[in-house]
């Protein structure tokens, strides 16, 4: 009876390439998922802040399709220029209502468009 004896295997190291795949694969969805751009920020003013109002109205109603001032529907190019001849300065405050209809999208697009005719006082109420 002969016993052979084999050489011991080495036990073989790991692969490290698969648990490097899966790193640079998460590395690579976290980098896709996160936001690398700064937040637009609109500035706001609190309804029912106690400040002092003059001049006459300036009730901006939001809807899904259409814009009202006062009550009185408008088209949104108009809208800066009605607005300018009912303040005297660019800091008067306006008052802003989403209607049912609109969305926050609908709602900050006409934000903008006033922040872009110089409007810097919007007062947003329920």
């Amino acid at each position: 009876m002969s016993l052979s004896l084999a050489k011991p295997r080495r036990s073989r190291r790991p692969s490290l390439t698969p648990m490097i795949d899966v790193v640079f694969l998460l590395l690579v969805f976290f980098m896709l998922a996160s936001r690398f751009g700064i937040d637009m920020q609109i500035p706001m003013t609190l309804a029912g802040g106690g400040g002092g109002w003059s001049g006459p109205p300036r009730l901006v109603q939001v809807e899904a399709g259409s814009l009202a001032l006062n009550g009185v529907a408008m088209a949104p190019e108009a809208l800066a220029a009605e607005l300018g001849r009912l303040t005297e300065a660019a800091t008067d405050p306006v008052v802003l209502r989403a209607g049912e209809g609109a969305d926050v999208q609908r709602l900050v697009e006409v934000m903008e468009a006033l922040g872009q005719a110089g409007f810097s006082n919007l007062v947003l109420v329920e």
